[in-house]
């Protein structure tokens, strides 16, 4: 089979991310005498500088981590609604959802502290070790990709009238930055050189990572935070409004642990983090296959996954958030998910049909019935000069050379990043940062990145599982992958993509667990490359908040038969550039030979995996 680069391999590590300068980063600290969780959080780091688009600091990352002969936790970077967020406080504002963009859709940033957790409990490094990587190519520059510069292109009207502190970091000499340069964020480099100055007498390795917690809480981090969040800002509504974040917000939150959701599947475990994301979606995705799967890659194959994504995600919307109580035993369940198989007919279904796990009866959001050609929904207003969301394919152009992140109307979504690694010691991390990236808010003028706008997630309608509420965390699409073999972790591996992470994670999954091994190892770079899908039959997680019943988005690559063969199955196709759906990466290990390997999406052309 023809792939567009090697699964790599070695014995010593491996790191993969959306961005190779990211992974060797990571692979630089591996080489240093770091361990994986020392190499993520530095690769994590670096993705702040080189893909500003796609995530930040004051955003949010979910992170699946195993340490060598331990067990599989989650460490949540997923910050919670501020104390003054309330659906009243919106209502009172002419609001029906939560803007995409601007100070009132900020959580309580969240990426910052996890990492921050996850280098003091499992790492070895010291602050300054893992943070000199993105100060140097904040300071000294990097030569931006192209999606980059194409997308302050997009807003470049919007930062020069509007988000002028964003202007003056993206736009320097008045235009966007440009591969073949180098492009500096010189605000962000002295951020992190001022937070190792004054963390540099705090004590111990764990105690200046916790003075450096406590500078992004309580200190000069905090109050530029709290000071941005009240400057009226432009939105998506079309109006200014100031946010909801209080110095007592950031001062009262901080990422913790937690126990993964696992589900068992021909052999594999596959561990995820809980409903508060989506990721046990892609645990009933597999819960809802059949003893017999058609052959990998036909029409068949594709019309029974997308139709069982349709109700995995139906149950998400029904279920999922941060409640009291999700029925998630009930979800996963054997009995429940024969009975929801049995919904799977012949042809493609245009109803959203959550389930009745326990006999309890579910409650969906209004707009969930409201439909949109995918390109808007309800509640824009027509007014969407940011694109806030995340991106699914080109919009309005089918050519191969479409770009996959610009729509119809010109307008560039935000998106995410992703970062999985291994060492030679058998500790591996998958992590998905997103959030506060150059579309969601301007940015801090005192410290070169902006707030994230993850609140656009809830509802405010109350008392749904997603609804608004202070203190409670905004269901996430983040959602990192661990696979484990006899207990053992041997894969991690994720995507950026929004509502498609557990679409596009579980077409590659299957992709390694049904086809046979390559080099005595797993086909990580074939299960990648593999044409791709999506659906969009039910709610967006992103204002507007659209979706289009029936629908089906599928790469060129899959060929005319497997076309075909869903459109006569009833489905809505879109065909997508050959290579658009899904930005992978993977990394493994054989704990029998200690053997790593690694691959990468090619897809975005700059996801890399290096390793040795």
């Amino acid at each position: 089979m023809f792939t567009t680069r090697p699964t790599l391999q070695g014995t010593f590590g491996m790191a993969s991310s959306t961005h190779w300068l990211a992974s060797q980063s990571a692979l630089a600290v591996l080489e240093s005498g770091g361990n994986a969780f020392d190499a993520a959080v530095a690769g994590a780091f670096v993705l702040h500088v080189v893909e500003p688009h796609l995530n930040g600091p004051a955003g949010e990352v979910p992170i699946l981590l195993a340490p060598a002969g331990g067990e599989v936790r989650v460490l949540c970077g997923q910050g919670v609604a501020p104390a003054g967020a309330t659906p009243a406080h919106y209502r009172s504002l002419g609001l029906d959802l939560v803007p995409g963009t601007g100070p009132l859709a900020a959580a309580v940033p969240g990426a910052f502290d996890a990492w921050m957790l996850l280098l003091r409990d499992h790492g070895t490094k010291s602050l300054d070790d893992v943070l000199s990587y993105a100060i140097g190519y904040a300071e000294h520059g990097h030569a931006p990709v192209e999606k980059l510069g194409e997308t302050v292109a997009s807003v470049r009207e919007l930062f020069t009238t509007q988000w002028t502190s964003s202007a003056r970091v993206y736009l320097p000499d008045g235009r966007p930055p440009r591969p073949g340069t180098l492009f500096r964020n010189p605000a962000l480099a002295a951020t992190w050189k001022r937070l190792l100055a004054e963390t540099a007498g705090a004590g111990d390795r764990e105690a200046r990572i916790d003075a450096a917690r406590a500078v992004w809480r309580t200190g000069f981090i905090a109050e530029a935070l709290v000071r941005q969040s009240g400057r009226p800002t432009l939105d998506t509504s079309g109006t200014h409004h100031t946010g909801t974040l209080t110095a007592a917000d950031l001062a009262g939150w901080s990422a913790g642990y937690e126990a993964p959701v696992t589900y068992d599947w021909n052999g594999w475990t596959v561990c995820k983090a809980g409903p508060w994301s989506q990721g046990p979606a892609l645990l009933q995705q597999l819960a809802l296959l059949p003893a017999e799967l058609p052959p990998y890659g036909s029409a068949e194959y594709v019309h029974l996954l997308v139709e069982g994504c349709k109700l995995a995600m139906a149950d998400r919307e029904g279920w999922y958030g941060d409640a009291a109580e999700v029925p998630l035993a009930e979800l996963l369940s054997d009995e429940y998910n024969a009975a929801r198989r049995a919904l799977i007919g012949a042809g493609a279904s245009y109803e959203l049909r959550p389930g009745s796990p326990g006999g309890r009866v579910p409650r969906l959001p209004a707009y969930s019935l409201v439909e949109s050609d995918g390109r808007g929904g309800a509640g824009s207003g027509g007014f969407d000069p940011m694109g806030a969301g995340e991106p699914t394919v080109a919009r309005g152009d089918d050519s191969e050379d479409a770009g996959s992140w610009v729509d119809s109307n010109g307008a560039t979504r935000g998106d995410t990043c992703h970062l999985d690694v291994v060492d030679r010691w058998g500790n591996m991390v998958a992590a998905t940062p997103s959030g506060g990236w150059l579309q969601s808010n301007p940015v801090v003028p005192e410290l070169g990145f902006p707030l994230g706008t993850r609140l656009q997630m809830a509802w405010l309608e109350e008392g749904l599982p997603n609804s608004l509420a202070p203190g409670r965390r905004p269901r996430t699409t983040l959602t990192p992958s661990m696979a484990l073999r006899d207990g053992v972790p041997v894969l991690a591996f994720g995507t950026p993509g929004g509502d498609q992470q557990d679409q596009w994670q579980l077409n590659f999954f299957l992709a390694v667990a049904l086809r046979a091994p390559v080099r005595g190892g797993l086909d990580l770079q074939g299960a990648i490359d593999a044409a791709n899908w999506h659906t969009d039959a039910f709610p967006s997680s992103f204002y507007p908040r659209g979706h289009r019943p029936g629908s089906v988005t599928v790469e060129s690559r899959a060929g005319e038969e497997v076309i075909a063969g869903l459109r006569e199955r009833g489905h809505q196709v879109t065909v997508a550039p050959a290579w658009s759906e899904g930005r992978l990466c993977a990394v493994a290990r054989d704990p029998g030979t200690g053997m790593v390997s690694g691959a990468a999406n090619a897809r975005g052309m700059q996801g890399y995996a290096v390793g040795r």
